[in-house]
């Protein structure tokens, strides 16, 4: 007998009753808790407890070794991240560095489609032109203008006779156009009047069909160059419809990868008009006046393409053997070979011009024929002008422009200060949170330690799977996520604690807690999930890093929370049997016993605090303080960040004590608008600002400026950050701000309607909504910036508050079909005092998470963390003085349909 019952699984259960399933393998001899095994209605001091029927404190073997399993997996996925990268195979991952930490630069590049649409109506124009020209019987006409607005090509037939002539070259230009570009359908509707009115109109299928080829295209191009150029690790990949998104890790300077992004790097060969007048306004028909690219002069180049560069197969920067200077030597295909040799044979003595980007490089005579299908480019070239020519050329050229319509470039020695300000937040935090945890709760707070750590490896694990990328609002989110992840936790103790001083017994009250905690655990975290999933639908670069760290950690958090403590105290209970929970503190114990449980409560047990009485105090003074914070929202107003105002932030650093007038002197004479110039966080770090330059290429040009005027004034200043948002990254990014807003307010009043009475949910988000207000006009008084930054701190505290007025709800809801005659002002104020510990233990938490970041995270994080604190302040206090009134006034006649005389029979328990 012996032998068998020690080779019993860990976690059976003997059963010696029939009704004893939830003594975790105790024998009935020594079983500490004999009223276990009777029936629910026959336990002295209990009352029978929905759900109990299954034990959750049962672990089966296999149950056992999968969570050992995962918990193990995830330190398992863990490790990769510290090792050296260099040191790993190709197949482990680690969770990469974001450009915030490591240092590097964020390009947004668009691409111009309109100058594709323009290009292929002056196509159509020239088309014309010749083919009427050449038509025999020459065809005459009048009008002749490409409208760009209507995508469309006109002119007059003088001979209406004539017109569909001309329709039939356009048709057919148009087809052997198509049928170059892989398609046999003309992308134009020709139409043509009885007055002789032809007109060539681009159809919508062909634009959306050449906008999407041209961003694959340019997306593919924009890989070549950058690898040609010798950058390592680069992240390239498309975003939206015309957007391709280039991260650059390492590079402080991104002038030179902007240049070589931003270049069309389109080369053609051209004859030159020679009898053209140079001096005249504008050019004759067929011929276009260009600029050379190293001077000003003007030179007659024919629209007429004679060679195209994309038939080049290799260009080399080399050095000419005569005369020394740089130059590039460029390979044609058997295609541009052949045709290189035609027009060179029949033009001797004749100009040729070079043309890249509508900017003459050179025009030189043509003295034989080139038939070897090689050539060469001179021009000032030194050694980088050179290689990154060829480089343009053996990448290709870019269907249409790109332009930077959003740069943030971050240098390496703030990156490590970023890093440095993370790791103290980080241990500081966690810090605070165990031992908050351990001295408030005792063993079972312990206990939620070690889950909070297994938490935050299996999080760390699953980021290094998914190959996220760590920024610093991502360690922002991880700090939160210590935070939070106690939630859960606190939850079950204050059940359990709960259901120790109603009388129930160890295993018992185990039970309960965990059973009637888990349906406001699943509650409480879905609105933060719902929160962070709008966050991520509309955020932008770290944001989203931020949405996808808090994601991943609240749900693990659920995970741990209620599965890793429930095996870790089954496993307790079963060596330790013991009579009673720790979670009471008793007179008469040893200093072991004592530090095993709670040392202090930040609320007593059995308050009994009448809240309703100043219900209509609390809702007519938060609707005032809300009032008043939508007034300063609109005047003043806030203080839009560069994110939604767009223009210029650069961060530097000079190499002393940053002298401001000397500074402020030298940008002000650039003519960029009102520069604004403020110390931030040290002597020697200086904040730059910039209003939006008109376009991003004006944006462009102003960094490039600034950067010159501060280097020439304190010689070795360093840039430390620089951040360029154009006129429409910013609206966008405003817009995308104000829908996760509001839709995050949607969502959640459709869940808590769903899980709740409508009481519930306008109570909810009516509290939210007062909430959001208060802290939008605390960032007008202090002058916070509105940012995505401070978006997402919005957010996270739209959760939290969510997931603190879920919790009184569910025991509101709760204690509705518990005490069914008591008035629902008493059943409102008990559903508060029970909660209130649980409600100010989940905020300090919080607090002690987040206070952290705003001491010790820098100035980048300061404004997100101090938001963070001033929300959770405000949610708490909401809770209890503003969406249990509005329940209190939404549901007085649904919710107790009568209220009775005397609310004795009321009374709990």
């Amino acid at each position: 007998m012996a032998r068998r019952r020690l080779m019993r699984p860990l976690y059976s259960l003997p059963r010696p009753c029939g009704r004893a399933r939830a003594c975790i393998g105790v024998a009935p001899r020594a079983c500490s808790a004999p009223n276990a095994c009777l029936p629910p209605e026959r336990r002295a001091g209990s009352t029978r407890t929905a759900g109990l029927s299954q034990p959750m404190m049962y672990f089966a073997r296999w149950k056992a070794l999968a969570i050992a399993g995962v918990c193990l997996l995830g330190v398992l996925m863990s490790l990769p991240n510290l090792l050296p990268r260099d040191s790993m195979p190709g197949w482990m991952r680690q969770i990469s560095l974001g450009l915030d930490l490591r240092g590097g630069s964020y390009l947004l590049l668009e691409v111009d489609t309109s100058a594709m649409v323009r290009e292929r109506l002056e196509g159509l124009v020239d088309t014309v032109r010749r083919g009427a020209a050449t038509a025999n019987p020459r065809i005459l006409y009048t009008g002749l203008n490409a409208d760009q607005a209507q995508r469309r090509v006109s002119l007059r037939v003088s001979d209406p006779a004539r017109a569909n002539d001309v329709a039939r070259i356009l048709r057919d230009a148009a087809i052997s156009v198509n049928a170059g570009a892989g398609s046999q359908q003309p992308d134009i509707e020709v139409t043509t009047t009885p007055e002789g009115v032809v007109s060539a109109t681009l159809t919508e299928v062909a634009l959306r069909n050449k906008a999407s080829n041209a961003v694959e295209q340019s997306l593919e191009i924009v890989r070549r160059r950058i690898d040609e150029s010798g950058l390592v690790e680069a992240l390239i990949a498309r975003q939206g419809q015309n957007r391709i998104l280039v991260q650059l890790p390492g590079v402080e300077d991104p002038a030179r990868i902007k240049d070589l992004l931003g270049r069309t790097a389109r080369m053609t060969f051209h004859l030159l008009d020679e009898n053209a007048n140079l001096q005249a306004a504008t050019p004759p028909p067929g011929t276009m006046f260009l600029r050379g690219e190293q001077n000003e002069e003007r030179y007659p180049v024919r629209r007429r393409v004679e060679v195209d560069g994309a038939n080049l197969t290799d260009a080399r920067a080399g050095q000419d053997s005569r005369t020394g200077e740089w130059v590039v030597n460029f390979t044609f295909d058997s295609v541009g070979s052949r045709r290189f040799a035609d027009i060179t044979r029949a033009n001797v003595g004749r100009p040729f011009a070079i043309v890249l980007d509508d900017r003459v490089i050179t025009a030189p005579v043509i003295r034989e024929a080139i038939t070897g299908g090689r050539g060469q480019i001179s021009g000032s070239f030194n050694v980088q002008s050179a290689t990154d020519l060829a480089v343009l050329l053996r990448a290709g050229a870019l269907p249409a422009p790109l332009t930077v319509v959003e740069e943030r470039t971050v240098g390496p020695e703030l990156g490590a200060d970023a890093i440095r300000a993370g790791l103290i937040s980080l241990a500081a935090g966690t810090l605070f949170v165990f031992l908050y945890m351990g001295l408030a709760y005792g063993f079972f707070g312990w206990i939620a330690n070690i889950a909070l750590l297994a938490n935050v490896v299996i999080m760390i694990g699953v980021l290094t799977v998914l190959g996220a990328t760590l920024t610093l609002p991502g360690i922002a989110g991880i700090v939160l996520t210590l935070g939070t992840a106690l939630d859960a936790n606190i939850l079950i103790n204050e059940r359990i604690r709960e259901e120790v001083r109603n009388g129930r017994s160890p295993i018992n009250a185990l039970e309960a807690g965990y059973t009637k905690a888990s349906g406001t655990i699943m509650d409480s975290n879905l609105t933060n999930l719902i929160a962070m999933a709008c966050l991520y639908g509309f955020g932008s670069g770290p944001i989203r890093g931020f949405a996808v760290t808090v994601a991943v950690g609240t749900i693990v958090q659920m995970w741990t929370a209620t599965v890793v403590t429930r095996l870790i105290i089954a496993i307790w209970y079963r060596t330790k049997r013991p009579k009673e929970l720790p979670v009471l503190q008793r007179p008469g114990l040893s200093l072991w016993q004592r530090l095993a449980r709670p040392l202090f409560r930040l609320i007593p047990d059995d308050t009994r605090i009448p809240f309703m009485r100043g219900a209509k105090i609390g809702v007519v003074v938060s609707a005032i303080i809300s009032t008043g914070s939508v007034a300063l929202a609109f005047y003043p107003g806030l203080e839009k960040g560069i994110d939604f105002r767009g223009g210029i932030v650069m961060e530097v650093r000079t190499p002393g004590p940053a002298n401001l007038a000397q500074l402020r002197s030298a940008t002000s004479g650039l003519d960029l608008g009102e520069v604004g110039l403020q110390e931030f966080g040290a002597p020697d770090t200086v904040l730059v600002r910039l209003p939006v330059q008109g376009d991003e290429a004006g944006t462009q040009r102003a960094v490039a400026a600034v950067r010159g005027a501060l280097d020439q004034v304190a010689p070795g200043t360093r840039v430390l950050r620089v951040e360029a948002v154009g006129n429409r990254v910013s609206a966008e990014l405003f817009m995308g701000g104000l829908i996760a807003l509001g839709l995050s307010f949607l969502a959640m009043l459709v869940y808590i309607w769903f899980r709740f009475e409508w009481q519930f949910a306008v109570a909810g988000i009516a509290t939210l909504l007062l909430d959001t207000t208060k802290v939008v006009g605390l960032m007008v008084v202090t002058g916070i910036e509105f940012n995505l930054t401070t978006v997402a701190a919005i957010l996270t505290i739209i959760g939290f508050n969510a997931n603190d007025k879920v919790v009184v709800f569910d025991r509101m809801r709760e204690n509705l079909r518990k005490y069914k005659q008591m008035p629902l002002r008493e059943l409102v104020d008990l559903s508060i005092n029970e909660t209130l510990n649980r409600t100010i233990g989940t905020s300090m938490t919080l607090l002690l998470s987040a206070l952290p970041l705003a001491l010790f995270g820098g100035e980048a994080l300061a404004g997100f963390a101090w938001l963070m604190i001033a929300g959770i302040v405000i949610g708490t206090a909401s809770s209890t003085f503003i969406a249990a009134p509005i329940v209190l006034f939404t549901g007085a006649k649904s919710l107790r349909k009568s209220e009775p005389a005397s609310a004795a029979a009321a009374q709990p328990g």
